[in-house]
C-alpha cells in the first residue's frame, strides 16, 4: 500500500514540491495503479512466451544518401557563438 510518506519520498527525489492536496491525489492513483499491477499477477502465464514486442515489428530502413552538401561556412553563419570553428555551448553541471 503507498502511503503519503512514499509519495513525498518519490518527491524529493524528483524535487516536486506538491500541496497536501496533490499529495493526496498521488497517494490515491498510485495505490490503484499497484493494485491493477497486483491483479495482472494473478493471470497464470505458465504457458506463456516472453516477448518484447505485442506485434511483429520490422524496422524500415532507407539507404542514407546526401542530397544537398552545406558548407562548414554556411553552418557556423548560423551559430550564435563560435569558437576554434566550432559551436560554443553553455558549460552544463
Amino acid at each position: 500500500m503507498i502511503t503519503i510518506k512514499d509519495v513525498e519520498h518519490v518527491a524529493k527525489l524528483a524535487r516536486l514540491s506538491l500541496t497536501e492536496e496533490e499529495k493526496e491525489l498521488y497517494t490515491k492513483q498510485l495505490g490503484d495503479v499497484l493494485k491493477y499491477v497486483d491483479q495482472m499477477n494473478e493471470v497464470d502465464t505458465t504457458n506463456v512466451k516472453p516477448m518484447t514486442q505485442v506485434v511483429d515489428f520490422v524496422n524500415v530502413t532507407r539507404e542514407d544518401i546526401p542530397n544537398q552538401e552545406i558548407s562548414k561556412e554556411a553552418l557556423m553563419a548560423n551559430a550564435p557563438e563560435e569558437e576554434n570553428g566550432f559551436f560554443k555551448v553553455p558549460k552544463i553541471n
